[in-house]
């Protein structure tokens, strides 16, 4: 097998008397989707935010294709080639498609315009957003000029979805990314996650819907109570064996087929 393009090994986080994270193994390969399920409390948030270093296990070690890396900030991981797109979508709705692509990495002008007086190259960052959106072969966003406020729900997580698949080297983690949307918005988004998995990226999706999961991904990471419960995939388990894992009904072992 190849290396992991990201690994965590014995994530433990703890919030006072409360286990978040209780001794977690996590192995994402290049060009796989893998699901992260559980209910609410089993620590699949707990578990993001430290692969995307907005918080810091208290022991355990992330490796990023097969050297460890320490995340202090979200930032460290995005330099990593690691970027997330959260539930509450971090757009910025008055301003158009192009400019939210580049939100926090514009594009300067070449002189003394873009060192010294800090001017951007709106043509140069439009030129890019159009290539991103056509790469990902999202139809839904035609115009790149378009106000972002002007989109519906499911073209607004395609924005923020293209963003992080642009800049996203190794690894995009989406959290929810088809909450609250509607059938075909929902399967717009997934193709987008088959999208991001077909030019080689490492994609975890956190979602609550199963047929969805079982839809999209290569394997499924099952968190029960903090901990890890087991790995499945949609060709050896049901999505009654998952639900029944995830709540403790049954083992893992207890579902092998």
């Amino acid at each position: 097998m190849t290396t992991p393009v990201l690994q965590a090994k014995g994530l433990v986080k703890v919030f006072g008397r409360v286990v978040g994270l209780d001794s977690v193994d996590l192995t994402l390969h290049a060009g796989e989707v893998l699901a992260v399920i559980g209910d609410n409390g089993a620590g699949k948030s707990t578990l993001i935010k430290c692969l995307s270093g907005a918080l810091v296990p208290d022991e355990g070690s992330i490796l990023v294709d097969g050297a460890e890396v320490q995340f202090k900030r979200p930032q460290d991981a995005r330099d990593a080639g690691i970027e997330t797109v959260y539930q509450t979508l971090a757009v910025a709705p008055a301003l158009d498609i192009a400019s939210n692509l580049f939100l926090a990495r514009e594009i300067r002008r070449k002189g003394p315009l873009g060192s010294i007086l800090r001017m951007l190259d709106t043509g140069e960052m439009k030129r890019q957003a159009a290539d991103h959106v056509k790469r990902l072969g999202i139809s839904t966003l035609q115009n790149i000029n378009q106000a972002v406020e002007t989109l519906s729900g499911g073209q607004r997580q395609a924005v923020a979805v293209a963003r992080a698949g642009a800049f996203g080297g190794k690894v995009v983690i989406l959290d929810e990314p088809t909450a609250a949307l509607g059938v075909r918005e929902t399967g717009q988004v997934l193709k987008l996650v088959r999208d991001l998995r077909d030019q080689g990226l490492g994609v975890i999706l956190i979602s609550h819907n199963m047929p969805n999961v079982f839809e999209v991904a290569d394997r499924i990471h099952i968190q029960r109570l903090g901990a890890s419960a087991g790995v499945i995939t949609p060709a050896t388990h049901s999505m009654e064996d998952a639900v029944a894992i995830m709540t403790g009904a049954r083992t893992l072992d207890s579902t092998a087929h």
